[in-house]
């Protein structure tokens, strides 16, 4: 059965969807609303089955890959949650010193799909390491509702700070050459743009569909950005033309991409909302920007 895509879902579903994907409203709601749309023998459930995350069938970078090694380990984080776990990825047998990118997740907490952009990272000659912000709380349980209803207990302020000091973590690492970028998705995109106004000696910083912070804290920001925004996107877009704005009134440096046709979440290859071209064009571009910064 082939993988669908956006377009084989009404515009006003997939709204649907990003309200419970991002908390606004519950399991219950989306299923009561989305009722119109279940037709032809499929049912709500059926619906937010269809698109919900599948993980193994997009799996790029398989965890047993013998050009990487992979683990999860553990990092201290003393103005936040304490000790927290994260999942390193850096290429089999390197030698020498490489670049390194921190990866934030959505705010499911440090999912298949996140390892495997991890492992990506790694195959394109980077350490990459991803921390799961769901720690405190058990870590990641294996399955998103849990994993949503588990993030909404998060002390938010605790987790910019697990993010910070995995940041360092990974920066101060024997195998690292001193430099750090970020990215990250969603939950994770805005997490970078933090990271930004927080971290001035950050590298470089590749939002995806991300918040955005206020615009007065934009003259703290001295990294560069690539930001990525899917074009409907009305929940994150807004703010962005008062925060682009600010960013130059600042003399921050950054590139901003927008992508036509495409859903917030649109590289995200385990759901319908995954966009094919998009997400290669973007990805693209974000190595190649790592590339540039983190190398020289």
């Amino acid at each position: 059965m082939s993988l669908k895509t956006a377009q084989d879902f009404d515009q006003e579903l997939l709204i649907l969807f990003d309200a419970y994907v991002h908390g606004t409203i519950d399991r219950r709601g989306f299923l009561d609303r989305a009722q119109k749309f279940a037709v032809g023998g499929m049912t709500a459930a059926g619906l937010l089955a269809a698109l919900s995350p599948d993980f193994a069938r997009a799996q790029v970078v398989p965890r047993d890959d013998k050009r990487i090694q992979a683990a999860m380990i553990e990092y201290p984080s003393t103005a936040g949650n304490g000790t927290m776990k994260g999942y390193l990825a850096k290429p089999a047998g390197m030698t020498g010193k490489l670049p390194t990118v921190l990866v934030i997740h959505e705010n499911r907490g440090l999912n298949p799909h996140i390892e495997d952009i991890t492992r990506r990272l790694a195959l394109d000659n980077f350490v990459a390491f991803a921390p799961d912000a769901l720690t405190p709380l058990g870590g990641y349980p294996g399955n998103e509702d849990k994993a949503r209803e588990e993030f909404a207990k998060l002390d938010q302020k605790k987790a910019l700070e697990d993010f910070i000091a995995g940041a360092n973590f990974l920066k101060s690492r024997p195998e690292s050459n001193g430099k750090i970028g970020a990215v990250g998705f969603c939950y994770g995109g805005g997490m970078v743009h933090m990271l930004s106004v927080r971290m001035p000696e950050l590298n470089a910083g590749v939002p995806f569909y991300g918040n955005k912070p206020s615009p007065a804290d934009a003259a703290k920001v001295k990294t560069p950005l690539q930001i990525h925004f899917a074009a409907v996107d009305e929940r994150i877009n807004a703010s962005w033309p008062a925060y682009e704005a600010a960013l130059k009134a600042a003399n921050v440096p950054y590139t901003a991409y927008q992508y036509p046709g495409t859903q917030h979440g649109f590289n995200n290859d385990t759901t319908p909302r995954f966009d094919a071209a998009a997400a290669k064009l973007a990805w693209g571009r974000t190595v190649e920007f790592f590339n540039k910064t983190l190398r020289t």
